[in-house]
């Protein structure tokens, strides 16, 4: 029997795994989302203590919970060498040995996806390496990005060869059977190639993860690593800056962003406040009925990213319409990504907003089966997927007008034309249209379920091999 415990808390919706580590009543924490009640109840229902919060570096794509953690536990926050954070941690040494019950875990400085990015090797009772928590610096099938820490001194290809002596001077000396757990999976932006899978072993990791091949050069290390790197989000910054200097508690953010407003006042402060009006109920309950100029981005999808592309300022004051009992939920999706400005809810949903006289609008349907029985060659099709997506399959005819990156492509909608957009199953063009409508350009039909549903209905897409530069 181990003589430790691990579980991965795995969030699909980011993409990332944090950890639960205990041995002997005492547990380490690693790299916990801001909403830290889950690892609350998992140190109470198995009757531990939180010893440490370690954190693998200053994450960029969410905002880590290791504040809120300490300030409710009294454990330490233990970053590895070179981050000043502007807070009390403990700063802990390459090498540095933490006894946590019958184990001990090892720190080890891995630079290169960002300078104090930082491993955790769990020893056992025997100092044997057990498991290592890799934080962004070694994916399944992938390592971190080297662009998010690039600075005027220290370049990209800087940051690459640091990772490149990080992994074969600390991980590929490690035992094969050592099972990695790392920061993210599949969906991440922190990478451009992750598995789906969660865990692994560093054996197999050695002979199927190209950045753990022993035959690669430096130069080519870096070449492999730093091609096709696509933008970051734009909120990634701001991210870093908050768990670099603080922020404020997600039990501040309920008592202020829990309040149900009537129609009136939402009417109101969007205007005096300029905020946004979020519409995070399913896409089909926005097509049927939403308020005007409200935007889109449904809870049940890939949520908090879209957020982090879609919405420029992290600062943007905001007021949700959501199904009634799921506000909070969206809050708190919100603020692990540091969209913190949430003002309240809207009470009683579009009924209330209705019954207060105000206007209401909505998004013309369509099925995959009825696009069909329209002449192809005289639609407007808008294709809302990914360049890479689109470059695979697609409608001849089709536009490619990604959404990430809609703005720059308005100049695709004309005034004298009907648009039918659509993506791989209706939750981006649902999006795109919010915004395109919220911009002035009303003559847009959805198509329902997407590309996947163009494809069984049988109209003709293009068989084209995407090009393995995207990845």
């Amino acid at each position: 029997m181990n003589s430790f415990y691990i579980e991965q808390l795995y969030t699909g919706c980011l993409a990332q795994g944090a950890y639960y580590v205990e041995s002997d009543g005492v547990a380490a924490i690693i790299d916990p989302l801001r909403d830290t009640r889950v690892y609350e109840e998992r140190a109470h229902e198995r009757n531990a203590q939180i010893r440490y919060i370690l954190e693998t570096h200053f994450h960029a794509d969410f905002v880590s919970g290791h504040l809120d953690l300490a300030a409710k536990t009294g454990a330490p926050i233990v970053f590895g060498p070179l981050a000043k954070p502007e807070y009390a941690i403990h700063s802990a040494a390459d090498g540095e040995i933490l006894p946590l019950g019958n184990v001990s875990i090892k720190v080890l400085h891995t630079p290169g996806h960002t300078m104090e990015s930082t491993c955790y090797l769990l020893l056992d009772e025997h100092q044997q390496p057990r498991a290592l928590f890799s934080g962004d610096t070694l994916f399944i099938g992938d390592v971190g990005r080297p662009d998010l820490a690039a600075k005027s001194d220290l370049s990209v290809s800087d940051l690459a060869s640091h990772l490149f002596d990080s992994l074969r001077t600390k991980i590929m000396v490690l035992p094969d059977d050592v099972v990695v757990y790392p920061a993210h999976g599949a969906g991440s932006a922190c990478g451009k190639n992750m598995s789906k899978e969660t865990t692994d072993t560093l054996g197999n990791q050695k002979k199927t993860n190209y950045a753990l091949n022993a035959a690669l050069t430096r130069e080519q290390f870096i070449a492999e690593l730093t091609e096709g790197l696509l933008p970051p989000p734009g909120y990634f910054p701001e991210n870093v800056r908050m768990n670099k200097q603080g922020y404020h508690s997600l039990d501040m953010l309920k008592e202020k962003g829990l309040r149900a407003l009537s129609a009136i006042e939402v009417e109101q402060i969007g205007g005096d406040r300029q905020a946004l009006v979020l519409d995070v109920r399913s896409p089909q309950a926005f097509t049927d009925l939403h308020i005007p100029g409200s935007i889109s981005i449904g809870l049940d999808g890939q949520f908090a990213p879209w957020v982090g592309a879609l919405i420029p300022d992290i600062m943007q004051p905001l007021i949700l319409i959501a199904e009634p009992g799921r506000e909070e939920e969206a809050l708190t999706r919100l603020a692990r990504v540091g969209y913190d400005g949430v003002l309240g809810y809207l009470d009683g949903g579009l009924d209330a907003w209705q019954k207060a006289g105000f206007e209401t609008d909505s998004v013309a349907n369509i099925s995959a089966l009825q696009l069909k029985e329209l002449p192809m060659e005289d639609l407007l099709v808008v294709d809302v997927r990914k360049p890479g997506e689109f470059i695979s399959s697609h409608i001849p005819t089709a536009v490619s007008a990604p959404l990430e990156d809609l703005n720059a492509h308005l100049s695709v909608f004309s005034s004298d034309k009907t648009h039918y957009l659509h993506c791989a199953g209706g939750y981006r063009s649902v999006i795109a249209a919010s915004i395109l409508k919220s911009r002035g350009i009303h003559n847009l039909v959805n198509v329902l379920g997407g590309f996947s549903a163009i494809k069984e209905a049988g109209i003709a897409v293009s068989q084209e091999v995407c090009p393995t530069t995207l990845k």
